[in-house]
């Protein structure tokens, strides 16, 4: 794996620059904007924004002391995982490989090529099935931690797959992909193990 690849990588497992990542995908913003829009004190926000500019995720916008998301580097960065992770050095849409270049089922992936460009959703479906497969794939993506998720949070990690953030958000709530408890949001708790499973099935 090459150098730049690893660094990007590394300052992508942080949850906290995940955040910003997330509120950049929004617009621009100032170091005092992240600080207020995400409750992070600003000399943490500097550090962040440091290795995210080292990582090539994020630039300056303009001469003003503002970021922005490099939503070019990010789309890079799924293409060149699905090259690694294919080993073949074909396609990254290659069958069974998703958006972001990890594995799925070859039917979801034939349905993700026809609405995602790179990393992004270019369309949400209108037919039912496509639209379900594409959900499920943005909340697996979006939603990892089983916790609550504020609105704004929400929006801000939607807003770097779509723009149109409140029919995604509408769309899962809908379909029972995420529970909504006034402005909070979360996954539903799984459904419970049946307990009159024969032994010899579990064993």
């Amino acid at each position: 794996m090459d150098h730049d690849l690893l660094v990007a990588l590394q300052t992508l497992t942080d949850p906290l620059r995940l955040r910003v990542i997330g509120r950049l995908a929004a617009g621009a913003a100032s170091e005092a904007d992240l600080a207020r829009d995400l409750d992070i004190p600003v000399g943490k926000v500097r550090r962040m924004l440091d290795r995210l500019v080292e990582a090539g995720l994020v630039r300056a916008a303009g001469s003003n002391g503002r970021v922005e998301l490099r939503v070019d580097a990010l789309n890079d960065l799924g293409r060149r995982l699905a090259l690694l992770l294919d080993g073949s050095g074909g396609s990254p849409t290659g069958p069974g490989i998703g958006p972001a270049g990890e594995p799925v089922a070859p039917e979801v992936a034939k349905v993700l090529r026809g609405f995602f460009a790179g990393d992004r959703l270019t369309t949400i479906p209108v037919n039912g099935p496509k639209r379900m497969i594409v959900l499920t794939y943005l909340r697996d993506r979006v939603f990892v931690e089983d916790r609550p998720y504020p609105e704004k949070e929400v929006n801000q990690r939607l807003a770097l797959f779509h723009p149109d953030v409140a029919a995604l958000r509408r769309y899962m709530v809908d379909s029972g992909l995420l529970k909504r408890d006034a402005a909070l949001y979360r996954r539903p708790a799984p459904p419970p193990v049946d307990d009159r499973v024969s032994p010899t099935i579990r064993a």
